[in-house]
């Protein structure tokens, strides 16, 4: 896939994940309106330059926007205005092709462990409980527009997380499993997600292929 129909998707995808107002294009790219505290919006860059970053980075004022920008943390940094900080944790978009019941199968739990899945909303939640009743893991996907992960259609994974005091066991490994499954079975063919450093060997392992970086800016206060 190119960058910008993954961009594209990715963003259509994460703004139904996070229950947000569509994104709007912009000349630059997208703007989705969030509204959290630290993080009231973001202006998504597909093929950034440093004339376009530095002009949003002026215009922007507001502190906790955020810029999502598809080129290397080293790069941005040399982009950005006073006021902006790149956070120490490089992103990088990914994808993948979708099949249903693709090998290897979804895995069992570990005993005593217990998934729940749920759709609401457009949006396919994970769920793993642990043994004493604590959350484990999650994670959870969505349709990229209005046809949503139908057939043909791109699934957005968002959000996959593993407590700390829970990894090790594969609970991530279940989670993108079962959510690449659901999304298989709607007749989706494509997967997208924004990974961390963190979960970008877990990806790898399951076969998710590198399209590039992504770098997170974010707008701080003046005070």
């Amino acid at each position: 896939m190119d960058s910008s129909t993954i961009t594209s998707a990715w963003v259509a995808g994460w703004a139904v994940n996070r229950s947000t107002s569509a994104p709007v294009v912009e000349p630059w790219g997208y703007r989705v309106d969030v509204g959290l505290p630290g993080h009231v919006f973001r202006h998504v860059l597909p093929e950034p330059d440093e004339a376009s970053v530095r002009k949003l980075c002026e215009m922007v004022t507001e502190p906790g926007a955020w810029l999502k920008v598809l080129a290397p943390p080293e790069r941005v940094a040399g982009w950005i205005t006073p006021g902006w900080t790149v956070p120490d944790d490089p992103g990088h978009m990914m994808f993948s092709a979708l099949r249903h019941s693709a090998p290897p199968a979804v895995p069992p739990p570990p005993a005593g462990y217990t998934v729940e899945t749920e759709t609401r909303d457009g949006v396919f939640r994970v769920r793993v409980t642990a043994p004493d009743g604590s959350p484990a893991a999650r994670g959870q996907m969505a349709g990229a527009g209005d046809g949503g992960a139908g057939p043909g259609g791109t699934a957005v994974v968002d959000q996959v997380e593993t407590s700390e005091s829970h990894r090790r066991l594969g609970l991530g490994r279940l989670v993108m499993r079962t959510l690449e499954t659901a999304a298989a079975d709607t007749g989706a063919t494509t997967g997208v997600l924004a990974a961390t450093r963190d979960g970008l060997g877990l990806y790898t392992s399951l076969g998710w292929r590198l399209q590039g970086p992504l770098t997170g800016v974010v707008r701080g206060s003046d005070d």
